[in-house]
């Protein structure tokens, strides 16, 4: 099989965890006989300080020129720390994901037996837990019309039927591949954007007798993520509600550099850990690869090339017996290793198997 990916290093730590994600898919391309081109793009702070774009054409360009788009992340302090600024990374990734309308991010919250202990949750409530959420990524108050003033503002959290049936259309496939269990989170109690997602799911269960829906407010979603990880399936909700959520995921498997996303829709897919970039640990090589390493995982799973998904996620597994750990998630008075070295130990494991 012929691959073409966009790489899309960005900002902070980015780059660091970029060059192991083509490592390992690299590796797993020449044991299996596929042939692998990769285009290197600008995207973030990076490109606002070279082209004064967070996401020039030329990107983009690179991006629906491709089959796939490998990310890493966008963010820097010199914007964070300036309320003034009118252009910002995170504006390069949004408009990545509503140019190839990328409205589905798919993201699996997974924990491993040998870090189990690493959660700040009690270890009998973690351990199983295994669940994908579904946020909805084109639409809501990331862009719906905005006003910004001195002392009043407001973001509207607007949805049309058609964005909240294509996702949960997504959900239910998933769903009925899993557990057949699709939990729909809302806040349908106070806000019109999620009486209209609860109409619309209670409209489409109906052709899906095969799985049980229910519903939750993100209140009381977000508190059972916690006491009860594993009551979860698969998880599906807007796109503000989706973004905390997954963030509070981490603290599930004990470290956000664990968890992988994919981002599909009418366009380009686009594969990408789910933290941030991490400008303090930059060029420090104590990043942590593994998010960046399975999101390759779920590119090659997407492109229905499972065997090469299974050689990721098992070489990942090896790592972590190993303890060929990044020092977040090292057990005390564990060896010590980087990114780099966490890295070339994966692509060893894959060459050698």
């Amino acid at each position: 099989m012929k691959l073409k990916i966009a790489v899309l290093p960005g900002d902070g730590i980015g780059p660091e965890i970029s060059e192991q994600g083509v490592n390992v898919m690299s590796a797993v391309c020449e044991k299996f006989g596929h042939e692998v081109s990769y285009t290197y793009a600008l995207c973030g702070a990076d490109a606002i300080e070279k082209v004064v774009d967070p996401f020039p054409d030329d990107t983009f360009k690179i991006c629906m020129d491709s089959d796939a788009v490998l990310f890493s992340a966008v963010g820097d302090p010199k914007y964070d720390n300036d309320p003034t600024s009118k252009v910002r990374p995170e504006q390069g990734l949004l408009a990545m994901r509503k140019k190839l309308g990328l409205f589905a991010n798919i993201r699996p919250i997974q924990t491993f037996d040998c870090l189990v202990h690493k959660s700040p949750l009690k270890d009998e409530l973690v351990k199983g837990a295994d669940f994908i959420c579904f946020r909805e990524l084109t639409g809501g108050m990331y862009f719906g019309e905005k006003k910004e003033g001195e002392d009043f503002a407001y973001d509207t959290n607007a949805y049309s039927r058609m964005e909240v049936e294509r996702i949960l259309k997504e959900a239910y496939k998933y769903a009925r591949m899993r557990k057949k269990h699709l939990t729909v989170v809302d806040k349908a109690n106070v806000l019109a954007s999620s009486r209209l997602w609860r109409k619309v799911a209670q409209d489409m269960a109906v052709n899906y007798p095969d799985v049980t829906t229910d519903f939750m407010y993100v209140d009381n979603a977000s508190m059972r993520m916690i006491q009860e990880p594993t009551f979860f399936d698969v998880m599906v909700t807007e796109n503000t509600f989706g973004d905390i959520l997954t963030d509070e995921g981490s603290c599930i498997t004990g470290s956000m550099g664990l968890l992988p996303s994919a981002s599909t829709g009418e366009h380009t897919p686009v594969f990408e850990p789910v933290h941030g970039s991490w400008p303090q640990a930059k060029g420090l090589n104590i990043a942590n690869p593994l998010a960046q390493i399975l999101s390759v995982a779920m590119l090659f799973e997407y492109f229905d090339l499972k065997e090469e998904g299974r050689l990721v996620r098992e070489a990942v597994d090896a790592s972590l017996d190993a303890k060929v750990r990044t020092p977040e998630i090292q057990v005390e008075g564990g060896a010590k290793y980087g990114t780099k070295e966490v890295g070339a130990w994966i692509v060893d494991y894959i060459k050698k198997k």
